[in-house]
């Protein structure tokens, strides 16, 4: 079996989107002092490789603790878009080859993960919300990105627009973002995306695994 380890691993001032809280790792008790070593975490929902759910940005959508673990794990595809240049729109062109049926995860593999912590990283690849909605034609659930987001990550003081979360959260489906090592999956993978249960929360931070 081959398996794949597609998360970011969590540290003190990892990259996070404009404005997210800053994420801080720091000692709480320690072997020396209290005989145990306790790391105190401070962290946005959405730090490091994490999941979207409905209620992101859907008033009253599903809360993180409200997602089954089975629509989370299971059989995805790899949908491949090289060679993009720094924010570059994915049009529903990228559909040509992909099969009329997909499962109900779906990875676009960029490369852009290769930046993430660089200012570079920001400038990533989007999706175009009609390729969003013909993966929904055609079955899927769960979207997952290996930048900071699906949409187009703007420029400070530029209007954003969240077409594609719109699209699938609005479904009551889920985005999975900053995934790491899209590029390096077959077509096809079984994957487990497996958040944090935070009560009432609207994303959590992932362990994202692929195995074939």
């Amino acid at each position: 079996m081959s398996v794949w380890d597609l998360t970011h691993p969590i540290r003190t001032g990892m990259q996070v989107y404009p404005g997210d809280p800053p994420v801080r790792l720091a000692p709480s008790l320690t072997l020396a002092r209290d005989g145990v070593e306790v790391t105190a975490v401070s962290c946005g929902t959405h730090s490091g490789s994490h999941l979207d759910a409905p209620s992101h940005t859907v008033v009253g959508g599903r809360t993180v603790d409200a997602l089954s673990v089975a629509e989370l794990c299971g059989e995805a595809i790899v949908l491949a878009v090289p060679g993009l240049a720094p924010r570059q729109r994915v049009g529903v062109e990228a559909l040509a080859g992909v099969p009329p049926v997909v499962p109900s995860i779906v990875f676009v593999a960029t490369g852009w993960d290769k930046s993430f912590g660089e200012p570079h990283y920001l400038a990533h690849p989007w999706l175009d919300a009609q390729l969003v909605v013909g993966l929904q034609a055609r079955g899927m659930r769960v979207l997952g990105v290996d930048t900071l987001s699906p949409d187009e990550t703007s420029l400070p003081g530029a209007e954003v627009d969240f077409a594609a979360h719109a699209a699938v959260l609005g479904a009551d489906g889920v985005i999975v973002e900053n995934l790491s090592g899209l590029t390096d999956l077959p077509p096809r993978v079984q994957v487990s995306l497996m958040p944090l249960p935070f009560a009432g929360a609207d994303g959590s931070p992932i362990r994202a695994i692929a195995w074939t």
